[in-house]
């Protein structure tokens, strides 16, 4: 953890304005916006890039993943910028909490994967790249969302770690195990091989 230099008051303005930015349900909005219907009753329900992507709209995909991981990105860098390094990892677990539970959908959020990702580049741009090109490669190679997003979640403490950014690995355990927990159902597909590949519709 970073030094705590922020008082009570500052760090629970982060929580807030990070819960606020990460509840954002961008897949929901994009897909409504765009007349694809309602994106939790396709595919997986999931509200995530992937689950976009089974529309067969890839555009819409891209934007969804890109948004949910600016948001936070966003919310890590106000916080770092008004408060201060502490502030910054406690608004973006924020952000990844209001992704997993937005109150806009009666906190029946996504996985986390992308908002997991933004966080980290925001908090240390070396280890956000590695968590990414980790993901990157596991796709690439398992064509397999899932397996890519926690081979990804289960090695960025050890980037953090290799990195220098030691700092960051209790809040990178936290939300790795919620990217575990929000995944049990894949990692059961994934052990009895039925979990579907990238792009299936």
């Amino acid at each position: 953890m970073p030094e705590l230099t922020s008082g009570a008051a500052a760090l629970i303005v982060a929580a807030l304005l990070g819960y606020l930015l990460g509840s954002v349900p961008f897949g929901v909005v994009i897909t409504r916006a765009l007349g694809l219907g309602d994106l939790r009753g396709i595919g997986s329900g999931n509200i995530g890039a992937t689950n976009v992507l089974r529309t067969g709209n890839k555009a819409a995909a891209l934007a969804t993943l890109l948004l949910d991981g600016a948001k936070g990105a966003a919310a890590v860098l106000i916080a770092r910028a008004l408060a201060g390094e502490d502030a910054a990892q406690v608004a973006g677990l924020g952000a990844f909490l209001g992704h997993l539970f937005p109150v806009w959908l009666g906190f029946r959020g996504g996985k986390g994967v992308a908002t997991f990702l933004g966080t980290l580049l925001a908090l240390a741009w070396p280890v956000g790249l590695a968590a990414c090109v980790t993901w990157a490669a596991t796709a690439a190679i398992s064509r397999i969302s899932s397996l890519s997003a926690l081979v990804a979640a289960g090695l960025a403490a050890i980037w953090a770690a290799l990195l220098g950014h030691g700092e960051m690995t209790a809040l990178i355990v936290i939300l790795a195990t919620l990217v575990f927990v929000r995944h049990l159902p894949n990692i059961a597909r994934l052990r009895a091989g039925t979990e579907p590949r990238i792009g299936k519709r």
